[in-house]
């Protein structure tokens, strides 16, 4: 019988709105039939954390009741529900923070990420699991190999998009490849686009100490773009140094400069 935790602290990271982040301590949920309960050893802070945080809102979705933040994350089962026969108490999981309706077209054929009932952590209304238990989809939980740590169970979020994006451009054996933003998700899309075999990788920014930690993880060539400066002109020195235009550009920043520079770079090409 899985030990009762009515009285354990569950010290929650919960945003009531821009800029008023606090500690609080709140219920430990018990798990639906689907569902198992995890404490949690490890979660990663992600941009839509900070940009809740500092701006109160991440595009059209808007803080306007307390919401947990969190969800790069990985735990260790402690519960499960009466219908979960792939997961135990004491199984490590990485947790694959959506949730999905399972019944769907797009669910059923494997497009879950498309299904229109998605509810994401940390995504308002849903709350995150920057806490110390919490409930989640057995479904979405995959128990972590003993060789993985729960630190790297955590990237597995990041990485997976990371994954999904370079799958998408069929970066492969030979290609040259531009990565605008040496952020997280830029440095990401390196690390996989070079383990998927790209000869040559070029990254952008506007940071010059980001890009010199993207040359340190393997960055072939780096362009620190500046203000004021017209893309084409950055479109010429990427084709220099790579030697002509990129076979495939991956844009990681959301600037409109940088997804302006990715589309004006396909232009040598023709």
């Amino acid at each position: 019988m899985a030990p009762s935790l009515v009285n354990e602290d569950n010290l929650s990271a919960v945003l009531h709105k821009k800029g008023d982040l606090r500690l609080e301590n709140r219920p430990v949920p018990e798990p639906g039939d689907d569902e198992v309960l995890i404490r949690m050893a490890v979660v990663g802070i992600c941009g839509t954390d900070v940009s809740f945080w500092t701006k109160g809102k991440v595009g059209d979705f808007v803080v306007k009741e307390p919401m947990v933040l969190g969800h790069e994350s990985s735990g260790t089962v402690i519960k499960v529900g009466q219908k979960v026969k792939h997961l135990q108490p004491g199984d490590r999981v990485a947790i694959e923070p959506g949730g999905q309706c399972l019944y769907c077209e797009h669910c059923k054929s494997g497009r879950y990420n498309l299904c229109r009932k998605m509810e994401f952590c940390t995504t308002t209304p849903s709350h995150g699991n920057l806490c110390r238990y919490y409930t989640h989809a057995a479904d979405f939980c995959f128990k972590l190999p003993d060789h993985v740590s729960l630190e790297e169970g955590a990237l597995c979020e990041p990485l997976s998009i990371g994954l999904q994006a370079c799958r998408r451009a069929q970066v492969s054996l030979g290609h040259t490849v531009l990565v605008c933003g040496a952020g997280a998700m830029g440095i990401v899309n390196l690390i996989v686009a070079r383990a998927m075999g790209a000869s040559k990788i070029l990254m952008t920014d506007i940071s010059a100490s980001r890009l010199e930690a993207a040359k340190e993880l393997g960055a072939d060539q780096v362009l620190l773009v500046e203000a004021g400066v017209e893309m084409s002109q950055y479109a010429t020195e990427v084709a220099t140094l790579l030697g002509g235009a990129p076979d495939i550009s991956i844009e990681c920043s959301g600037a409109e400069s940088s997804i302006k520079l990715a589309i004006l770079i396909q232009i040598f090409r023709s």
